[in-house]
């Protein structure tokens, strides 16, 4: 029996490739002649380009950077010096997973970190970055990031304003470029689909879990349509909202009147880049998961989409999830995971063990 182990991360317990060792393991105590193949998935969420880095066996390069306030944190970026491109992910440096409940606040925080992480990558040479946009702590337009590519925002009075200062965004009425602009262009990895501004955009959508209430929404979402209003003038450029310029608080649609963007769904990207099929191929039956596996779930998060591609295959599935579905969309079979106390500290532990029991149990 050849087994293809490929889970997605399951969101905030156990990160992917920690999820495809246990699943690993608990198949080989139970089944020790099995054979079996470890190619953990992302789909464009929290830690794609990590994955990616991993599987392409890139070389790694550590920089100190800044949190999503201001904060001192360790980052990294993977680097394939012969098609000078970095591999990072923006929850590295500005995540959401970095900040306590009472710091998460999009009027302050700031993809500033990440813009150091390019700064970085393009003085080592790369010219094109590939982003993952998933599990950002910020609503910035990826100003942040522009910043630390030598942008500066100005106020009322033409001061730099500093960045993670309280109200940054309310506060910029002028816009200074670079000389020269860097030459770097972005292939920006999402698995959402939300345009910017809108009913279904960043602000209400993603907006409370990165600290901002309702009645916050109409205000914040007037301060950002006059900071696309002066990107537009300062780069001579009108760009029209769309698809996907809602991840990570609209990273990808900012840096789209300065530089050239492309926005990939991330899990199609991420297959393609780790020859996914071939190793379906291989594969007798494959085994994927994910944190919760939901109506969400078949809008392109990794699971959904892999079990597209093993259909044409004609290879069975197996979900492995503590969400209520997976059946009715095609896969063989169904592992359900115990619901979790998240009121507990030991939670994730707990996450992990449930896990590899859940696995021993059903290939016993």
């Amino acid at each position: 029996m050849k087994i293809l182990i490929a889970p997605n991360a399951f969101k905030g317990t156990i990160e992917a490739n920690e999820a495809a060792e246990i699943i690993q393991k608990a198949i080989l105590e139970v089944q020790p002649k099995a054979k079996t193949m470890v190619c953990p998935i992302a789909d464009g969420g929290d830690g794609t380009c990590f994955l990616l880095g991993k599987a392409l066996g890139l070389e790694e390069k550590k920089v100190m950077a800044l949190d999503a306030i201001g904060r001192p944190l360790e980052g990294l970026y993977f680097f394939d010096e012969k098609n000078k491109t970095a591999y990072l992910d923006v929850s590295t440096v500005s995540g959401i997973k970095s900040l306590k409940n009472h710091e998460r606040n999009p009027w302050l925080t700031s993809t500033f970190g990440t813009g150091l992480l390019i700064k970085q990558a393009i003085e080592t040479g790369t010219d094109h970055i590939v982003l993952g946009l998933g599990g950002s702590a910020t609503i910035d337009l990826g100003l942040g990031i522009m910043i630390g590519l030598g942008y500066k925002f100005l106020d009322e009075k033409g001061r730099e304003i500093p960045v993670f200062s309280e109200n940054f965004l309310k506060r910029i009425r002028y816009i200074q470029s670079p000389i020269p602009i860097p030459n770097v262009s972005f292939t920006c990895l999402c698995d959402v689909n939300n345009k910017f501004f809108g009913q279904e955009g960043a602000i209400p959508v993603f907006g409370p879990q990165k600290g901002l209430v309702e009645k916050e929404f109409e205000e914040f979402e007037s301060v950002c349509s006059e900071i696309v209003h002066l990107l537009s003038k300062k780069s001579g450029k009108v760009i029209v909202d769309k698809e996907s310029y809602g991840a990570a608080g609209g990273i990808a649609y900012g840096l789209s009147f300065f530089f050239p963007v492309t926005i990939q769904m991330g899990a199609s990207w991420f297959f393609n880049q780790v020859d996914l099929e071939s190793k379906i191929h291989w594969a007798d039956w494959v085994i994927t998961g994910e944190g919760k596996y939901d109506s969400q779930s078949s809008g392109g998060k990794g699971s959904y989409e892999l079990l597209q591609l093993a259909k044409k295959q004609e290879k069975k599935v197996i979900l492995i999830t503590s969400g209520p579905g997976g059946r009715s969309d095609g896969f063989g079979d169904v592992i359900q995971l115990p619901d979790l106390d998240f009121s507990k500290t030991d939670f994730k532990e707990t996450a992990k063990k449930n896990l590899l029991q859940s696995i021993e149990k059903y290939i016993k």
